[in-house]
């Protein structure tokens, strides 16, 4: 069977805690980072630095009602049993979401785009997005374009993260022409990371989550 999804409402209940089989432990909050335009509905997940702008990055086939949508990370501050709280905290992005409604999701299903099919997936196997520059991205297909002065450690992009002294955390980045995205951390840096899509029992779309594995399978305990 393909890779099972977790339960992501427990990622967004502030004071949900997990803890490592032999380290620290994870104590999860939610940083929202204000709201994204999506002129068409058709969502593009991905590394930003490295996917944005010339199209190569193609949308996930679950579409959203045109619209503007908040963003929110479930950041996790990790800390070392017995020892003091820290001035400066050890936080990850533990999981993305792109909040399309505020009704609970009751199934999840992972994000797929043209030609991908889950039942071709092995055990444990899922899609998902390549990470080589330390962040994730959700963006409207629509603005891929719209930031011809993101290349490399120059743009608005890079200035965001910079400007947090690339601290963990989630930025949303105006392009041209009214267009955004929503860049934030991936957990602890490159890897592959799945995109899931939240339903509600009337099977509508919720939201997209993007899980960074920070939170390891079944060690989180709801607040």
């Amino acid at each position: 069977m393909p890779i099972a999804a977790p339960d992501f409402s427990w990622f967004f209940t502030p004071g949900s805690t997990f803890s490592y089989e032999e380290g620290p432990t994870g104590t999860l909050s939610v940083v929202d980072g204000g709201e994204l335009w999506l002129p068409t509905g058709r969502v593009v997940a991905c590394d930003p630095f490295i996917g944005l702008g010339g199209g190569y990055v193609p949308p996930f086939t679950a579409e959203a009602p045109p619209g503007r949508y908040r963003v929110q990370v479930a950041m996790a501050e990790l800390t070392e049993p017995g020892e003091p709280a820290a001035a400066d905290p050890h936080l990850r992005v533990a999981a993305a979401r792109l909040v399309i409604t505020d009704t609970p999701a009751v199934t999840w299903e992972l994000a797929v785009k043209d030609g991908q099919d889950v039942a071709a997936l092995g055990e444990d196997e899922f899609y998902g997005y390549g990470v080589d520059a330390g962040a994730g991205s959700f963006y409207d297909q629509a603005a891929d374009d719209s930031f011809p002065d993101c290349e490399g450690d120059e743009g608005p992009l890079w200035d965001a993260f910079a400007a947090a002294g690339h601290r963990a955390g989630i930025h949303l980045v105006e392009g041209e022409n009214g267009h955004g995205l929503a860049a934030f951390s991936s957990g602890f840096g490159d890897g592959r990371y799945p995109t899931w899509v939240g339903r509600d029992a009337a099977g509508a779309l919720t939201c997209f989550v993007t899980d960074f594995f920070v939170v390891p399978p079944q060690e989180i305990t709801p607040a």
